[in-house]
């Protein structure tokens, strides 16, 4: 019921645009503030293995091997994925473009900073995002996926009829 509540519900859209625009903002100043910033993620990626470390580990040491294994020396990748991901994740959740598929990877990007040790606003992220996620299209009613989603799924339709007679022509 409460699903529901959050999938159709115009009012609990406009709700959800307000929650959808303050989490872009945050996206989106954090990725601006590193792509003119001089970002660099081995710096942050060497300081989560550190904390793998002690008594009482911040890092779950099969995160710290992922980081050591395949981030650290791919730093370069990560940093620009880093910085573009959570820039353009911003822009998108503002606009309301594939609000879903934005929310998505927004929290993805939480998740890897929480496992990395980094607390700050990422468990209040994730919390917010997870009622985007939920609520599917009605995050981005009152954003571009207004126009975008129904244009999608009308070619795929499309697409759909054209290939049921292509195969039905060929039997």
């Amino acid at each position: 019921m409460f699903v529901e509540f959050l999938r159709k519900n115009v009012y609990v859209a406009g709700i959800l645009a307000i929650i959808r625009i303050y989490l872009g903002y945050q996206w989106m100043t954090a990725g601006w503030g590193k792509i003119t910033g001089g970002f660099d993620a081995s710096g942050y990626l060497q300081g989560a293995i550190g904390k793998a470390g002690g008594e009482h580990p911040a890092v779950q040491g099969w995160w710290a091997a992922f980081l050591e294994g395949v981030a650290l020396p791919g730093a370069d990748i990560f940093t620009f994925l880093v910085m573009w991901g959570e820039f353009l994740v911003g822009i998108a959740l503002i606009i309301g473009l594939f609000t879903n598929f934005a929310a998505l990877m927004g929290i993805i990007m939480n998740f890897a900073f929480v496992f990395s040790g980094t607390v700050s606003t990422n468990a209040q992220m994730i919390l917010l995002t997870v009622f985007l996620l939920v609520a599917g299209y009605n995050a981005g009613r009152f954003g571009v996926d207004r126009y975008v989603i129904p244009f999608i799924r009308k070619f795929a339709e499309e697409r759909k009829n054209r290939t049921k007679a292509v195969v039905a022509e060929t039997h």
